[in-house]
């Protein structure tokens, strides 16, 4: 027979092993989910822009759905004349006064050739969006840099563009205003996060101001192609994260160490039937707070590309660090 003891200790073990929350169950179309951008516009609804088809727009009445593919953002292609102009990367969308700013990644997969674009809309809506082309923000194979998964920061008026990923990992820039290109050359961008051993899998960068502390977030670990070849166990996307009290850095994980040297502390990675949770973002919502958003893979359904998941989870900064 199992003792008192030993039950509790089971216990606190089942805890230990299974300390992330599932997502928040979503309806309608919850794939076609790759590095999600999620904006909950002024009337209530919700658009989701992710990788693949043009930048793909699906929106929903509610957080959870139903969701509704509605088509492309960039039904042409980019007007940025590179490999990649017809399937674009990372979207990320932010709203400055009436206008929203959908920043896209030009490349190819495993180059660093690669450009990131921008688009504005004032509505969000298929058919309303205008390709601005490049922000200036590009790369070639002379840079120690990939010019993609770009995320628009404000503060105090001022913007400031993170992007990169793998090349010396996550860099930022001061974009003019309005944040269409950046203010300075590229080569003058500020490294934030830094891994000194390869693989440098780091990408994603994503900022987000709660208190008096900014949070960079970001993936680390393999992305994709996990239906031919998964990678090592633990070596898969995961979201990490590092603060700092200026947007620019330095920035610090939980114990203290540089993102620059390696830091990061885990919020969330493979648990229970979700696999390589990443491409994440962070938003406030009405109802629920500041949520996490990203893409996975439900292992009872399937590890392809396509098959990813959009899922969602509360968070909270109750200890300083966010918790999912």
């Amino acid at each position: 027979m199992r003792t008192t003891a030993a039950l509790s200790l089971l216990s606190l073990w089942s805890v230990a092993v299974d300390a992330y929350a599932n997502p928040l169950a979503c309806s309608g179309t919850c794939t076609n989910a790759h590095d999600p951008s999620l904006v909950r516009r002024d009337d209530g609804t919700y658009f989701r822009f992710s990788t693949g088809g043009k930048v793909a727009i699906h929106t929903s009445p509610t957080l959870q759905g139903p969701w509704t593919y509605k088509g492309a953002a960039i039904p042409a292609g980019s007007i940025i004349n590179k490999t990649g102009k017809d399937d674009l990367w990372a979207p990320d969308v932010v709203k400055i006064g009436s206008t929203y700013y959908l920043y896209y990644s030009v490349s190819a997969f495993g180059e660093n050739v690669s450009a990131i674009g921008v688009a504005t809309s004032t509505t969000m809506e298929v058919g309303s969006w205008t390709d601005h082309g490049t922000t200036g923000v590009e790369s070639t194979t002379s840079n120690n840099f990939n010019a993609i998964d770009g995320q628009l920061q404000v503060v105090d008026s001022k913007y400031y563009l993170n992007f990169g990923s793998f090349w010396s990992d996550l860099f930022q820039i001061e974009m003019a205003s309005p944040p269409l290109k950046a203010a300075k050359a590229v080569t003058s961008a500020t490294n934030i996060a830094f891994v000194p051993t390869s693989p440098q899998a780091q990408e994603a960068a994503f900022t987000y101001k709660n208190g008096s502390y900014y949070y960079l977030f970001f993936s680390v670990g393999s992305c994709c192609g996990y239906d031919t070849s998964r990678p090592a166990a633990g070596k898969e996307y995961k979201i990490q994260v590092c603060r700092s009290t200026s947007v620019s850095g330095p920035y610090v994980d939980k114990a203290g160490t540089s993102c620059l040297s390696g830091g990061g502390t885990t919020v969330l990675e493979s648990h229970g039937t979700v696999y390589g949770p990443g491409g994440q973002g962070v938003l406030t919502v009405p109802e629920l707070g500041p949520v996490l958003y990203y893409h996975y893979v439900d292992t009872t359904i399937g590890y392809a590309d396509g098959q990813k998941q959009f899922g969602v989870n509360t968070m909270s900064f109750s200890t300083g660090w966010p918790v999912v």
